[in-house]
């Protein structure tokens, strides 16, 4: 495959060191934060989550409605130092509501185009019947891929060149996130909601086993749950044992113990707007979590406080769906920002800011979407063309058709240069 990756996207930007000061709280955020209109209102958001792209977008029309030029242009300016692009008709209309100012002024905050980075290759394909994919792993032991698919409500496991249906209980919807649990010696797929039972007449979202034998050895299949979970997404096994689960529409976030039989809700509904990806630090005290309008928390796993990941450098730290630490680095996928891009961002001793960022892929002329998967050794595996804008609540909208999935992978590692 010919890779076009330019050597400025992989310089690892370096940050001076910041002055001491406190670590920022983690503001609270619903559905409610999101009807915030006023440009008072918009202006504390952005304090408060000063590394949202999201935020800043919601900022222009108010602003502009507002008359206030300076701001517009300011915000402009935010987004062009964080590489941010336009719509083709955005990037039309916006001189057009700033009428009066000059055209070179608004052009110089404008990117005309994304500059594209290619240095993944398609590992694997699935055939359509698989329909919509939304995370990979790579079995360690079989060297099998396992995919989960949200429409199917089916876990694939591929050995190429062959796809097969593993085994699991039916039943299960929204199949979403996957890990594998050393301790239980098995793999826990996240569901929206689990097969209806006695024990989950919701029937509620939670955590369902998944035996890759494929024959009589596999053990009776395991379910956990937790009433008050909306929607189970991103999965993540910590280093002692813990697996943690992101609900992304209740906003909290829930943890199955090593020695325990049931879900708890490790951090309370209604703190994350749409918590997506997870990962833990070196030594297991600290879980990020990627927030999909507003950035990337911090929470002690000790105290359970939330913190704000904090950065150095411009930078954008929303739009992330899948979320992982490679080194000192996380490694995240942004379908949420323009353009889409697979971003590195390096942490502080403490783990606690940004201060340096790669792009590793961006505006990739074969993505439609990329969404989640795994680090497997020096690389992420992830799925390239998701599929959500052909499906509506898990089925096929009219007149669409499912395609082939492409598994992808791509180096994580530093150069040597």
């Amino acid at each position: 495959m010919m890779l076009r990756a330019f050597a400025s996207g992989f310089a690892l930007v370096l940050a001076s060191p910041a002055w001491a000061e406190e670590v920022p709280v983690w503001r609270a955020v619903d559905a409610s934060t999101g009807q915030i209109r006023d440009v008072g209102g918009l202006e504390q958001l952005a304090l408060d989550f000063p590394d949202s792209g999201t935020v800043r977008l919601r900022m222009l029309q108010p602003l502009l409605e507002a008359e206030e030029v300076e701001k517009v242009m300011q915000t402009l300016e935010w987004l062009y130092d964080r590489g941010y692009v336009f719509s083709d008709v955005a990037q039309k209309q916006i001189p057009k509501l700033l009428e009066g100012v000059d055209p070179g002024r608004i052009a110089e905050r404008l990117r005309a185009e994304a500059e594209v980075m290619e240095a993944s290759e398609v590992v694997f394909t699935t055939l359509p019947f698989a329909g919509l994919t939304e995370t990979v792993v790579r079995d360690a032991k079989t060297n099998a891929l396992i995919l989960t698919s949200p429409s199917e409500g089916s876990v694939w496991i591929v050995r190429p060149p062959d796809i097969e249906e593993g085994i699991g209980e039916k039943g299960n919807s929204g199949l979403s996130g996957m890990a594998f649990d050393a301790g239980r010696g098995h793999y826990w797929v996240s569901a929206e909601k689990l097969r209806p039972s006695y024990s989950n007449p919701g029937p509620y979202a939670g955590l369902a086993s998944v035996c890759l034998a494929l024959d009589d050895t596999c053990p009776a299949a395991a379910k956990v749950f937790h009433r008050d979970a909306k929607s189970m997404n991103d999965l993540h096994a910590a280093e002692d044992g813990s697996i943690y689960s992101s609900d992304s529409i209740g906003g909290g976030i829930y943890r199955l113990a090593p020695s325990d039989s049931s879900l708890e809700q490790f951090i309370p509904s209604g703190t994350f707007r749409s918590p997506q990806g997870l990962a833990t630090n070196a030594d297991d005290t600290k879980l990020y979590v990627s927030d999909y309008r507003y950035g990337i928390a911090v929470i002690d796993l000790e105290t359970r406080e939330v913190s704000r990941l904090a950065s150095d450098i411009p930078v954008i730290l929303d739009g992330v769906d899948g979320l992982w630490r490679y080194g000192n680095e996380l490694i995240a996928v942004q379908n949420g920002t323009s353009p889409m891009r697979i971003s590195a961002f390096k942490l502080s001793k403490d783990g606690m800011r940004v201060i340096g960022y790669r792009i590793l892929e961006q505006a990739h002329s074969e993505w439609t979407e990329p969404l989640s998967g795994s680090i497997d050794g020096d690389a992420l595996i992830y799925i390239g063309n998701g599929q959500w804008d052909r499906y509506f609540e898990g089925e096929l909208k009219p007149g669409m058709e499912a395609l082939p999935t492409e598994i992808r992978r791509l180096p994580i590692a530093r150069s040597a240069g």
